[in-house]
């Protein structure tokens, strides 16, 4: 039995898209690598970003690290805000606290701007815990934000009580490496081949069929 829900942030409970694709094109025009077509920065959507940027502009770490800098330029004081909740998560983190669940956010985007972000469409009171990641501090990838949520809500040894909720493969790969099942949902930013692919407990295509699954 379930006792406690993770969430992914980015496409999962809110739809980020526009701000974060907008930050990514700017970084990518100041360091040299300019791209016109938003739609192509769509990947960008959730997992780290030193990696995608590595992986999407051909550039070396120590350049990725300067285009995530300029990313925080932009992004921090507007992108942040270029983002809306999906329709029916409040509802639904309603309804699962309601039923007893510990709920916890589990992102890859840094943690202060996780909590900004919860704290701006006023769902923060929803969760016990909200982690991201804190690449100084050595957290930066998935399973390690997971690994913290579950130190933080005493889960550590009853991982079989915890499902993860994610929109992309590298939530159900992040989820599994850290032996939890992981639910994706088909609305966020992975593609329908990227989530058969990774072989998710269960694809939902809503917020309230989130809450049915827990009911």
């Amino acid at each position: 039995m379930y006792k406690a829900i993770f969430f992914d942030l980015d496409g999962t409970l809110t739809d980020s898209g526009e701000g974060i694709t907008k930050s990514v094109q700017y970084a990518l025009e100041k360091i040299g690598k300019p791209e016109p077509d938003l739609q192509k920065l769509r990947i960008f959507v959730g997992p780290p970003l030193l990696e995608q940027f590595e992986e999407y502009a051909g550039i070396d770490e120590e350049t990725a690290r300067k285009a995530v800098e300029i990313y925080r330029e932009r992004y921090a004081p507007i992108g942040i805000f270029e983002n809306e909740l999906y329709p029916g998560i409040e509802e639904m983190l309603s309804g699962l606290k309601n039923r007893g669940y510990k709920l916890a956010i589990a992102s890859s985007k840094p943690e202060v701007f996780v909590k900004i972000v919860a704290e701006h469409f006023h769902i923060d009171s929803y969760f016990d815990e909200m982690v991201g990641s804190e690449p100084e501090g050595g957290r930066t990838n998935k399973t390690e934000v997971i690994e913290e949520a579950l130190k933080r809500l005493g889960l550590s040894e009853h991982r079989d009580q915890v499902m993860m909720v994610g929109d992309k493969e590298h939530d159900v790969f992040g989820a599994r490496r850290a032996g939890l099942e992981c639910i994706a949902v088909s609305y966020g930013y992975g593609t329908e081949e990227e989530l058969e692919n990774a072989h998710p407990y269960k694809i939902v295509n809503s917020a309230e069929e989130i809450l049915d699954f827990f009911a």
